[in-house]
Parts: C-alpha cells; sequence; structure tokens
C-alpha cells in the first residue's frame, strides 16, 4: 500500500509500506478520502508547530474514511464494504482523564499524525487502515467526502460545548478556515442571533457569508473593521479565535461585552494577551483541544442533513498529486477544504 510520509518541511513523500490484518476488535479499512488539517499543513510547511517538531518521518493525516474490507474477530455492528467515518481520538481508557470522562486529554493519546509524543504516533494517510471498532462511525448515505469532515467538524462542537448556551448570542468568529466556517454553522444551528467573521482574504470571507455569517469584515482591507463594535465595553457574547493570532486575539477582546466568554481553537504558539483587559471586562478565556464523543455525534448531524459541509470542500485530488494538494490547501485565496482521493 502506498503512504504519505512527511520527513522534514517540504519533504513530502509517497512511499510504499505493508499493510496489516485487524486483530481482535479492530476493522481493516481501504481509505477513501482524506482532508489535509491545519496541522498537517504546519508539518509540511515548517517541520511542526510551536514547540512540537518532527524528530522522525511520519504517515500524516488525521481526517479520513473508508470502506471496510475485513473484520477482527468479535467485531459487531459493521459490515464488509460499509463507509465509516475514522476517529482519530484514540484514548487509553485507563488512565485518570479517561476515568473522569475527559479522554480528549488523555495521558496515552494515540491521536492520528501526532509528532507531539516520541517515536510519533503514525497517521491515516494510507491506503489500509487498521483501526478499533470503537473508532468507526457508520457513515450510511454520506459520501467519502462528507464522512472525512467528521473530524474537524467534532473539532468545533467541542468549542461549542466549551462556550455553552448560543441561543440568542452574538458571536464573533475570527479565522475562516475550515474550522471558522464549521463554527460559524454551528452556531447558527444554536441559535445564534448575529455572527460576525474577520479573516484576511476575500475567498475565505465570500465563504463565510454563504455559510451563514451575517457580516464578514477583511481586517487587511479594513484594519478598523471592528472598531464600531466596542461602543458601550463591547458587542459580543462569543468568540471562537480560530487563527492562534495574538493580534486577532487581542482586536476581539476589545469587542467584547461584560461576561462574555472566548473560545481559543487555534494553534499558534504562545501568545501574548492583554490581561487587564480580560481582568476589567470579567471575560472567561477558555481552551478548547480536540474532541472525543462529539465525532459520532457531528456523523450523525451530517447524516440528519443539520451540517452541510459539502460547500467547504473545494479540491479533491488524487494520491499521486500530494504534494500539489498540500500546496494547494495552503493557498487560502483559492482553497477551504482540499481533500486527497486515495481510492
Amino acid at each position: 500500500m502506498k503512504s504519505l510520509v512527511i520527513h522534514a518541511a517540504k519533504d513530502l513523500r509517497i512511499e510504499d509500506q505493508t499493510p496489516d490484518a485487524p486483530g481482535q476488535g479492530e476493522v481493516q479499512i481501504e481509505i477513501a478520502a482524506g482532508g489535509i488539517c491545519g496541522s498537517d499543513l504546519h508539518y509540511y510547511n515548517h517541520g511542526g508547530f510551536g514547540t512540537v517538531r518532527l524528530k522522525e518521518p511520519m504517515v500524516l493525516g488525521h481526517e479520513v474514511s473508508g470502506r471496510v474490507t475485513a473484520l477482527g474477530e468479535g467485531v459487531t455492528g459493521l459490515s464488509i464494504g460499509q463507509l465509516v467515518a475514522v476517529s482519530p481520538s484514540r484514548p487509553c481508557g485507563d488512565c485518570g482523564f479517561c476515568q473522569e470522562g475527559r479522554h480528549n486529554h488523555c495521558l496515552n493519546m494515540r491521536f492520528y499524525g501526532s509528532a507531539m509524543p516520541f517515536p510519533h504516533i503514525q497517521g491515516a494517510f494510507r491506503q489500509v487502515l487498521i483501526a478499533d471498532v470503537a473508532q468507526c462511525a457508520p457513515a450510511d448515505g454520506l459520501t467519502a467526502g462528507e464522512a472525512a469532515m467528521a473530524e474537524p467538524l467534532a473539532v468545533c462542537l467541542h468549542a461549542a460545548h466549551q462556550a455553552g448556551s448560543l441561543l440568542g448570542k452574538r458571536v464573533l468568529v475570527t479565522g475562516c478556515g475550515p474550522i471558522g466556517l464549521l463554527c460559524i454553522l454551528i452556531a447558527r444551528r444554536a441559535g445564534a442571533t448575529e455572527i460576525v467573521a474577520t479573516d484576511l482574504t476575500d475567498f475565505t470571507l465570500d465563504m463565510a457569508a454563504k455559510q451563514g455569517a451575517d457580516r464578514t469584515i477583511n481586517g487587511r482591507e479594513e484594519p478598523g473593521g471592528l472598531n464600531a463594535f466596542q461602543a458601550g465595553k463591547g458587542t459580543f457574547d462569543v468568540l471562537f479565535e480560530c487563527t492562534g493570532v495574538a493580534a486577532a486575539l487581542s482586536g476581539a477582546i476589545a469587542v467584547m461585552r461584560p461576561g462574555g466568554v472566548i473560545v481559543q481553537l487555534g494553534l499558534g504558539g504562545d501568545m501574548t494577551l492583554p490581561v487587564q483587559m480580560l481582568t476589567a471586562k470579567e471575560l472567561e478565556l477558555r481552551g478548547s483541544f480536540r474532541f472525543h464523543e462529539e465525532f459520532f455525534t457531528g456523523v450523525t448531524l451530517m447524516q440528519k442533513g443539520l451540517i452541510d459541509v459539502k460547500p467547504l470542500i473545494t479540491q479533491t485530488l488524487p494520491l499521486n498529486d500530494a504534494v500539489a494538494a498540500f500546496e494547494l490547501a495552503s493557498d487560502r485565496t483559492q482553497a477551504m477544504k482540499a481533500q486527497i482521493s486515495f481510492s
């Protein structure tokens, strides 16, 4: 089988590897679609992000779907040929955080395509994947591309849970990549009365408007575009910060109303924050890291037609054009979610 292996920044290779057979409780899956995530791009463009650096070759990818080709002993509830979305979240189930139900903070997490631990956790961008049956969400009725969007959708559902009730709230989203757009979709579904989105390209902002943002602001062309929202100590009840850029967060804090909630999703390294403004406005800063049970919820929402991710999938390229796919995915003037077809 062929796998996508990153060796260093800009050194992505298609390599032959030997597929395994499924063991007890495992499923063999022929991967159909894989979405290129922001973390994949950090590995490809920079060799890592923050303090996380590549120390050995690693198979990339964690947004995948595929069809079941073999069932290990004891596996029930799935059938050969069935399309499944594969959750990359593989907590140990035994550590203290898992026992508390906080699986996303597992001390022994095996999250596909992660260089956080060493040896690295190999990813899912391969033609044949062995997964635990507990990772597999039946995706009947969805396309392979939609099913592969379950992972970023789960990230945003977890963020919405961190934010609390969005009913009747005014919401600001900074950063209109796939995560930002999915936050817009979820906020609208959850009853937000106004959603404002900011970014630096017209392409992403146009997509944000199409997905339900009431107003979009290009921070490059309108550097003072948020100023009007500072009146009366601020306007927004909830902020989904999806860039990981200090300037975006600082600018957004100025337009938050007292008692508002900031949910930080973007991972861009350490940031300097205006702590005194946070204090004076009694703002709550809440982190949002990965997900667990939200993965299956996201698949169900897509199956019921309550969340439509299809417009976010802007390109699908074959495996042999993987490098071109990564270059395209890095260009926010023309790509939202670029996917790779493995079949």
